[in-house]
């Protein structure tokens, strides 16, 4: 699945866990798994709890996502 086929939805990180998973409260209230993309990794952005961010969630699995940008 590409990334053009998730759907984005915004939300703010609440808790960061080991191995790069993240836990994002969406804007809808419902808390999902999330990890950072490969170029956020790439470029080495940093995303901390209270942060607001875009995440990329398959229409197959709502309960994953993956970050896919973090706001300003």
């Amino acid at each position: 699945m590409a990334k053009d086929d998730l759907a984005q939805l915004d939300g703010h990180v609440v808790d960061a866990g080991a191995g790069g998973i993240y836990k994002v409260k969406l804007e809808n209230e419902m808390e999902i798994s999330a990890k950072l993309c490969g170029k956020m990794r790439r470029f080495n952005i940093r995303v901390v709890v209270g942060d607001k961010v875009t995440v990329g969630v398959s229409p197959y699995d709502p309960t994953h996502g993956l970050i896919m940008y973090r706001h300003k």
